[in-house]
């Protein structure tokens, strides 16, 4: 018997921000997910020579300092104006990881509609929930090199701003005027899972109205490009990029890392209602759960998967029956695809056969703390929009994975009215996060 809904207060989507290896809006990312057509090509941040993974997601084409289509006034008519998110000033002071973070959170805000209701709504009810898994990566290599070159006199004053995880929380807070929780979650590859769902969390128990909830990466360093080459976790499909990362195909040989940032506007239900609000979705229900079984790789049958997407459906007061798509974790490794899709599978059981499951990294490669809130943003569009993404590259399922009856959405999106969907995120450390997103 499911367990009686831990929330008391309904949290809705009201906005979308993306700034993603398949495009530098929410609307570019998600036209290219709906179109299959892949962001990852080879590694142009730094010269990957020598290593045997060379290819990447990053984010081309991006200017963190482009003016803003409309001004914003985050605290009033009578306060400072926003017209851009970062200014050429704050490029030195920010990591990349925050240049990307603070572009998709504005967008998102912009997108609510939140700015022309500020009168009404109090700052401090105005929460940031936003997290980094790898933190600001780039930065600690650059200026490590520059220590040893010049000393300790040329290590720059700015260096723990730039690195710190809950420094983009802490910049989206200051910029758009939010004074209630603010929060920075590192739990891996499902960092932003955790996030959405700590945030509606925040909503539901009456702690804030509104919050800014989704993550940020940016990696694409020799130092992380080699290390999960060494761990032999990358593709190694150096001169087909675009083909290289392919959940469930069984010519799958691991992951394309990737970088980006995704943030959801979470709203508690009846205010949005007030203000006219257009509402994308409702989140429903959110599980967390830990493996304890190994760092790096999923339980067997990938239990604590299961336990969460069961936790999620639970306090969503949804049955499996209600569930339409699956956006799937499926970072195309050999073993994690496998485990996650036999979870699936036992979760929905006889509902397997009206079930879409799809992987989008398999456009976006692997954002790791913004993957969790890439999946839902998928998620989230497809219960909107009635379009579920397909997983790309998937040309011949493996054998393994066929045997389990589930729709995998092969190559070309599939058009049909979706009332309810659930994201997966799991992490390093055995860590998962499961949410769900129905129509409002």
């Amino acid at each position: 018997m499911a367990s009686s809904p831990v929330v008391s207060r309904r949290v809705v989507i009201t906005g979308l921000g993306a700034v993603t290896p398949c495009g530098t809006t929410a609307a570019d990312t998600w036209a290219a997910l709906v179109a299959g057509r892949s962001g990852i090509g080879p590694i142009t941040r730094f010269d990957a020579a020598g290593c045997t993974a060379r290819i990447a997601g990053e984010v081309r084409d991006y200017d963190p300092c482009r003016p803003l289509a409309a001004p914003l006034r985050p605290r009033g008519a009578a306060g400072e104006v926003v017209l851009q998110a970062l200014t050429p000033k704050d490029l030195k002071k920010f990591g990349r990881f925050t240049h990307l973070g603070v572009g998709a959170a504005v967008e998102a805000y912009a997108d609510s509609g939140l700015d022309a209701h500020r009168a009404t709504l109090a700052p401090e009810r105005f929460g940031v929930s936003l997290g980094v898994g790898l933190g600001g990566l780039p930065e600690m290599e650059a200026m490590h090199d520059v220590w040893k070159a010049g000393g300790f006199r040329k290590i720059s004053p700015f260096f723990i701003i730039q690195i710190a995880p809950n420094l983009l929380a802490g910049q989206v807070s200051l910029l758009l005027d939010c004074r209630g929780p603010n929060m920075s979650v590192a739990s891996a590859c499902a960092t932003s899972g955790h996030a959405l769902g700590e945030a509606a969390a925040a909503i539901a128990r009456g702690d804030a109205d509104v919050m800014l909830a989704g993550g940020a990466e940016s990696t694409v360093t020799p130092l992380a490009v080699g290390a999960f080459a060494q761990m032999r976790a990358l593709s190694t499909r150096n001169d087909d990029p675009a083909r290289a990362s392919r959940p469930y195909d069984r010519d799958r040989d691991g992951f394309v890392l990737a970088e980006g940032a995704v943030v959801c506007v979470l709203e508690e239900r009846e205010q949005a209602l007030r203000r006219g609000a257009r509402i994308y979705a409702e989140l429903r229900g959110y599980g967390a759960t830990a493996d304890a079984y190994h760092l790096s790789s999923l339980a067997p049958g990938a239990e604590g998967s299961a336990r969460a997407m069961r936790l999620a459906l639970s306090r969503a007061e949804l049955a499996p029956g209600d569930i339409d798509y699956v956006s799937a974790h499926a970072t195309s490794t050999p073993g994690g695809d496998g485990e996650e899709a036999a979870a699936i599978a036992d979760v929905f059981g006889a509902h397997r056969d009206s079930l879409h499951v799809s992987g989008v990294k398999s456009m976006t490669g692997h954002l790791l703390g913004g993957a969790g809130a890439m999946g839902v943003f998928a998620a989230t569009l497809a219960v909107q929009q009635g379009i579920i993404p397909p997983t790309l590259n998937l040309d011949q399922v493996d054998p393994v994975c066929a045997a389990l009856g589930l729709n995998y959405t092969p190559r070309e999106a599939v058009r049909k009215p979706v009332r309810a969907a659930l994201a997966n995120s799991f992490g390093f450390g055995g860590t998962n996060a499961s949410l769900v997103v129905a129509r409002p």
